[in-house]
């Protein structure tokens, strides 16, 4: 158990096991070397199912490919795509030539599209048609008209100077009904390479010279850009090392106790450091098996691929297992398989993580808190940790992890007083890439400047409380809209609920409530005030509340209170700023 030290808010993990010094490369050549034989990746909507030989097979022939088009240590390579088969197999293969994989986010429009590309200096992106309801290819000739005229190979863009190749995905198989194949060609642009054109060019003579680039590759060479959502400015792209992602991975399988014969969940999204981090690597460093439901997060194509591959575990964030466990067909599953996964990405209300224990079976679930720019895991519950500590705290520190909380002048404050959470260690991102301003701004001596409020207890358990940019102030007052969603959480008939503040021209700030209600609740805003009167002081009681079948998320699940906000002040007549 790790304890503050000296009575402050300040902890150390673990050093008893040594970090892994290690290129990815190089540690998939371990995991195959240990577990080549067993099931590596299922693809429930291609049908595509690889043993671990079979996938690092395959990525050996997209790396060569990629070698043989032009890709070579340091280029920056896009991947624009939903949870795919061809998603995972550029995540190995790029670290294997040293190239930097971008991760684009699914939901990006054209403008966000362009900067990343732009700002990131991508030389090669690699995807898929569509997704859902937005044309892939449509938004990207409108960027770079030249993929319509252009050879493979040979695009000169004017608007994207930096990008000179394009490879594009088939069309997937329509979820419901998966075939061996991955799906048809479909319409290539004549400036495009196929992916399988690419896979087609990984033949003997680039094969060969894969073993010689890798031994030369580092384990503290940037390998992955991940762009913030930017929800208050342009996305920053935080960019990771093999070294740090690899040892986060390790620390979160260890921590949910992992083991080859675990079957592991993974409907979040690839791009992000959940899905390619705690989800693919964590499994990979135990030889564990990883379902991918389908490209995007489905409720009920989540629970067939729980039941059907007899998985252990799950991540999600909390609106995931919501909606789960909301189904209307929720309870002809049988998920008793399931025993531990993480729970991370926004704050997990004690009364959903009692229900994740208790109605999925996995009494072994754990939080996990962090950040892209952490790697993104700095603090995870344990699975035998006390109940109470699981539903109320993010666990303890990460081994080899540095955590404090600090007050308005930086000084780290008593246990139990809240204050900014600061991490330290071998997880921090190298830097934002391109933008040393921001990046100075971050990092100070080391210390990784999380934003987040928090408080760290007696025993190292930390709780956060909301984030320092979430807080608002009603006459006076500070409210922490985490503590009024944890008790709004509480009510019987509140399956979801988020908590921000809209302008009021008297107090400066009024608090405000986005409710998604339980099927059948009969709750009203008059009821639903009065019950919050009886519990928690009158300045924190909502004094707007909105009711809704659904709320505006990230790709990544998490709520998008901004949107929210806006939305609200529209509906109230008021500016959204104060």
């Amino acid at each position: 158990m790790t304890h503050p030290i000296n009575g402050l808010s300040h902890v150390k993990g673990s050093t008893a096991r040594p970090l892994i010094n290690a290129t990815i490369p190089g540690f998939m050549a371990e995991v195959r070397r240990r577990h080549g034989d067993r099931m590596a990746t299922v693809f429930t909507q291609s049908g595509e199912r690889w043993t671990y030989n079979d996938l690092m097979r395959r990525v050996d022939r997209l790396a060569a490919g990629l070698l043989s088009i032009g890709v070579y240590k340091g280029d920056r390579v896009g991947i624009w795509s939903p949870n795919r088969s061809e998603w995972v197999l550029t995540q190995f293969a790029t670290a294997r030539i040293g190239a930097i994989l971008v991760n684009i986010n699914p939901s990006y429009q054209t403008a966000e599209l362009g900067y990343a590309l732009t700002h990131a200096g991508v030389s090669t992106l690699i995807t898929a048609p569509r997704f859902r309801d937005s044309d892939y290819l449509a938004k990207l000739t409108t960027l770079v008209p030249e993929l319509n005229t252009a050879r493979p190979g040979h695009l000169h863009s004017d608007a994207l100077p930096d990008l000179a190749r394009v490879i594009q995905l088939p069309e997937a198989p329509a979820p419901g009904h998966p075939t061996p194949s991955q799906g048809a060609p479909g319409d290539i642009r004549p400036g495009a390479y196929s992916f399988d054109q690419v896979m087609s060019r990984g033949g003997d003579a680039p094969k060969a010279r894969l073993d010689g680039i890798t031994d030369a590759l580092k384990p503290e060479d940037a390998i992955n850009i991940q762009f913030t959502s930017g929800t208050t400015g342009r996305p920053k792209g935080a960019t990771l090392s093999h070294r740090s992602i690899i040892n986060n991975a390790i620390s979160t399988a260890r921590a949910m106790h992992l083991t080859p014969d675990d079957a592991l969940c993974i409907p979040v999204p690839l791009y992000h450091c959940f899905g390619m981090v705690l989800g693919n690597l964590a499994a990979a460093s135990y030889g564990a098996k990883m379902v991918f439901p389908g490209e995007g997060f489905d409720p009920l194509t989540t629970l067939k691929a729980i039941e059907a591959e007899t998985c252990t575990a799950v991540h999600g964030v909390p609106t995931m297992f919501a909606a789960m466990l909301d189904h209307p067909e929720f309870s002809r599953f049988n998920l008793k398989s399931l025993r531990t996964g993480i729970m991370a990405g926004s704050p997990c209300p004690a009364p959903l993580m009692q229900r994740v224990m208790q109605d999925m079976h996995c009494d072994g679930i754990t939080i996990g808190y962090g950040m892209t720019e952490t790697s993104p895991i700095s603090f995870q519950s344990a699975p035998d940790d006390a109940a109470d500590r699981r539903v109320s705290t993010v666990g303890q520190v990460q081994p080899h992890v540095e955590c404090r909380v600090v007050d308005e002048t930086g000084q780290t404050v008593p246990t139990g007083q809240q204050g900014q959470l600061l991490t330290r260690g071998y997880l921090v991102m190298k830097g934002y890439w391109n933008d040393p301003e921001a990046t100075a701004k971050a990092i100070q001596d080391g210390w990784m400047h999380t934003g987040d409020l928090a408080t760290i207890d007696s025993h190292g358990y930390c709780k956060v409380t909301g984030r320092a940019g979430d807080m608002l102030i009603r006459g006076g007052e500070n409210v922490y809209p985490a503590e009024i969603e944890t008790l709004l959480m509480t009510h019987p008939d509140i399956a979801q609920a988020q908590v921000f503040g809209v302008p009021d021209p008297r107090l400066g700030e009024e608090v405000a409530a986005w409710i998604i209600p339980r099927a059948g609740a009969s709750l009203t805003a008059a009821t639903l005030v009065d019950w919050c009167k009886e519990r928690i002081a009158r300045f924190k009681v909502p004094k707007h509340i909105h009711f809704a079948q659904d709320m505006p998320l990230t790709a990544t699940g998490k709520p998008q209170k901004f949107k929210m906000r806006e939305s609200m002040c529209k509906t109230l007549g008021i500016p959204p700023t104060p």
